[in-house]
């Protein structure tokens, strides 16, 4: 396998509109939605 292909997997923080925010992994550094599990029936 090549070395150095796969991007940078971290751990950030999304972000919904309501508030509330979570910890989550990802290759992206912010995150933000618009429905959540809290905010959504």
């Amino acid at each position: 396998m090549k070395e150095k292909i796969h991007p940078q997997y971290t751990r950030t923080m999304a972000r919904c509109a309501c508030g509330n925010e979570f910890e989550v992994g990802s290759t992206r550094e912010n995150i933000k939605v618009e429905i959540c599990s809290k905010c959504h029936p």
